[in-house]
């Protein structure tokens, strides 16, 4: 099996470039995120907060999490339920990296995504495939963009859904993100050491992606 891990912060750009480059080389795209994004709602839906641990961990280890395709798209499902646009949100975003600081969440997830990666030819992202999830992958991408063209592609993608945004907010909260995923106790954000770094700030979609794949079996 070959894996692909691409990590980096909020917003980089790693969901969509994975996506593709999947698509291209003909591997399975795990959306790791969405995968975490799931849990996030679950408890979102039981009216758990983030900071109330022990019935986090309670209510995902009830829930069953799964990926499936339609139509050529992957779909996230929770107990069935294609939650595939609900996780979306803004606020189920920034419950989901509170969450996933919770070292039985990681271990539950972890364990999910090696199994797919070692029956699959996979391109995984997240925010640490490269350091913990896939340590072994064959190849690895950090990628990255600076935090204001991060806040600008979010800002464009919510004024195309027709939700009111503020970009000076929203890079803020891009920068809060970045200092809370790099600084948690267990899998912070970094790249791995054998990771090669890919800064997005000045390239298109186009151009990210055949830098990556111009990359594979090198």
């Amino acid at each position: 099996m070959y894996n692909i891990a691409i990590d980096g912060p909020a917003g980089a750009g790693k969901s969509t470039i994975a996506k593709i480059v999947a698509k291209k080389l003909e591997f399975i795209y795990v959306d790791t995120g969405a995968m975490y994004r799931t849990l996030a709602l679950a408890c979102f839906r039981a009216g758990i907060s983030a900071n109330q641990e022990a019935d986090v961990i309670k209510k995902c280890e009830s829930v069953t999490v799964s990926l499936g395709y339609e139509d050529g798209t992957q779909k996230v499902y929770l107990n069935g339920e294609d939650v595939s646009s609900e996780i979306r949100q803004e606020e189920i975003g920034n419950m989901t990296s509170a969450i996933a600081v919770y070292a039985p969440i990681r271990e539950l997830m972890v364990s999910m995504q090696r199994k797919l990666a070692a029956e699959n030819n996979v391109v995984m992202d997240g925010r640490d495939i490269g350091t913990v999830v896939l340590p072994n992958a064959d190849l690895k991408i950090y990628l990255t963009a600076s935090a204001r063209t991060r806040a600008e592609r979010r800002y464009k993608e919510l004024v195309e859904k027709g939700q009111e945004c503020d970009i000076d907010a929203i890079e803020a909260d891009i920068k809060e993100r970045d200092y809370r995923d790099m600084h948690r106790e267990i899998a912070p954000l970094k790249q791995a050491d054998d990771a090669e770094l890919l800064d997005s700030s000045n390239m298109d979609i186009d151009q990210v992606v055949e830098a990556i794949i111009s990359k594979v079996n090198k």
